[in-house]
């Protein structure tokens, strides 16, 4: 993960900023939001010690453990009917999937004349029914306001029956050069979740403006102790939302070295679990027999 990367994370300021002042216009209702966290890979490479030893069918445990993945894999590939059926086939009725739309729709179409490869994407990615959590559409560092017209062309032809959420990440749509109210316009009306990045070398992207009633957290670590303390200061906003009305809360965590994603998840679901009354399930240490994974650290 080379995005947001700093050679100092302790010298950063993780200091989460106010909410917009807008985003309470979204949350209205009262109730009990549905809650997802997890990793944005399964594969054993990238978790290592996540797995016992002897484990097959890595998205088939993963799936015993988090009840949701952020699905970073349809970026670069566009897969077979038959393999989305088998991710669907594999994974419990409450598990959800929270893909990322392929690179050559935002990054090599730059959503250009793209509707051919988005119904190609969606056709097959219908195919996950209603293990289908969210889409998300991540835009380059390089795509700026001056294509503002191209992406709300896109934005408003997005059909309906896909939920979606939005990532950009050119520092020039959040700096205060360009009115984010057309975005935020846009936005609203078509129900279009907007993505917030924690990420230690962009901290503009924590532009705190939620659109609808969904937190889309994709939360960077950097390995080192703070990201718990980040943590810590991610459940107090989170838990303030859920006052407010906050529906949905879907948080994936990231890491330079991925094989600390799940322990961060896991002390975010434990912190969920113990102050607000969830029963979200925390992944267990292969190493200890009927321990969790909060066993394998001692942050408090």
């Amino acid at each position: 993960m080379k995005f947001g990367k700093v050679e100092d994370p302790e010298s950063i300021d993780f200091t989460l900023p106010k909410d917009h002042p807008d985003t309470k216009k979204v949350l209205d209702k009262k109730g009990k939001p549905n809650i997802y966290i997890g990793c944005a890979k399964w594969n054993k490479a990238d978790l290592k010690s996540f797995y016992p030893k002897g484990t097959k069918d890595e998205l088939a445990y993963y799936a015993t453990q988090f009840n949701s993945i952020e699905l970073n894999a349809t970026f670069y590939n566009n897969f077979p009917v038959e393999t989305i059926e088998s991710w669907y086939n594999k994974t419990p009725a409450e598990f959800r999937f929270f893909p990322k739309l392929h690179q050559g729709i935002s990054h090599w179409k730059r959503l250009k004349d793209a509707k051919q490869p988005t119904d190609v994407y969606l056709d097959g990615i219908a195919h996950l029914q209603e293990k289908l959590g969210m889409l998300f559409l991540q835009m380059p560092d390089n795509f700026g306001p001056k294509n503002w017209e191209i992406l709300k062309a896109y934005l408003e032809e997005w059909p309906s029956g896909f939920p979606l959420a939005l990532e950009l990440r050119h520092t020039g749509w959040y700096d205060g050069g360009w009115n984010t109210n057309e975005l935020y316009e846009v936005l609203e009306q078509k129900n279009i979740s907007h993505i917030i990045t924690d990420s230690a070398g962009r901290r503009d992207l924590l532009h705190m403006r939620l659109t609808t009633p969904t937190a889309f957290i994709r939360y960077n670590g950097a390995n080192v102790d703070s990201d718990y303390t980040r943590l810590d200061d991610w459940f107090e906003r989170l838990k303030a939302w859920k006052e407010k009305g906050i529906e949905n809360i879907f948080f994936f965590v990231h890491q330079n070295h991925e094989e600390a994603s799940p322990l961060l998840s896991a002390y975010l679901i434990k912190k969920m679990n113990d102050e607000l009354g969830t029963d979200l399930k925390i992944p267990v240490d292969p190493k200890k027999p009927g321990g969790d994974q909060t066993d394998l650290f001692d942050k408090k």
